[in-house]
């Protein structure tokens, strides 16, 4: 567990790099394969940009702080990593950005980013062919977690790829694995960069 926790830190750290995660904003989470109902997220109030092991807490499926760590803060959007896991059981790690493309994207598509023939859509979990179009939903933001929480879960059919912007906010993405989340959430963000720069 320490090990997955020093590289998700290190990928935290990169992503502060590339400005996805400004002043002390995004949030991080996976979970140990032994114990799955135990969450491993990042606390609130971190700059990324010197984020370590240290600087995650365990928190129950509900979003509650373990006794080891009552009176610290998760992040505040920890149900939504909660949700993604109950929706999705073979998750086993999630990872947020505030990139300037998703805030971008999300101002200008209402229900979701359209994205065809780029072929790193192959990035994609079960895409195998560049020859196609995958929505990514865009969902509005909100500062109420349970309530987003049950969007996520009435609107599960529309998440055909492991990612989703918040409007004006950023992208989520997970996978089996932290290898599998990055290669989601990066092959998102350079696609929304792409089909921005090519539209506009």
């Amino acid at each position: 567990m320490e090990e997955l926790k020093a590289q998700l830190a290190q990928v935290i750290r990169a992503y502060h790099q590339k400005g996805w995660s400004p002043a002390t904003s995004t949030n991080y989470s996976f979970r140990n394969p032994e114990t799955p109902d135990v969450i491993f997220v990042s606390k609130s109030g971190i700059d990324k940009s010197v984020f370590s092991a240290a600087d995650f807490m365990e928190v129950d499926m509900d979003g509650k702080a373990l006794p080891a760590y009552e009176g610290i803060r998760p992040s505040a959007e920890t149900l939504i990593h909660c949700k993604l896991y109950a929706l999705f059981p073979e998750t086993m790690c999630i990872v947020h950005s505030h990139s300037l493309y998703s805030v971008l994207q999300s101002m200008k598509n209402e229900i979701s980013v359209s994205l065809s023939g780029y072929e790193v859509l192959k990035g994609f979990e079960g895409i195998k062919t560049h020859e196609t179009t995958v929505q990514v939903p865009v969902f509005d933001n909100t500062q109420d977690m349970p309530a987003f929480s049950e969007t996520l879960e009435q609107e599960k059919a529309r998440l055909t790829v492991p990612a989703f912007i918040m409007r004006q906010h950023g992208t989520y993405a997970w996978g089996r694995n932290l290898f599998e989340a990055k290669r989601h959430l990066e092959t998102a963000e350079y696609l929304f960069e792409v089909d921005w720069k090519f539209s506009n």
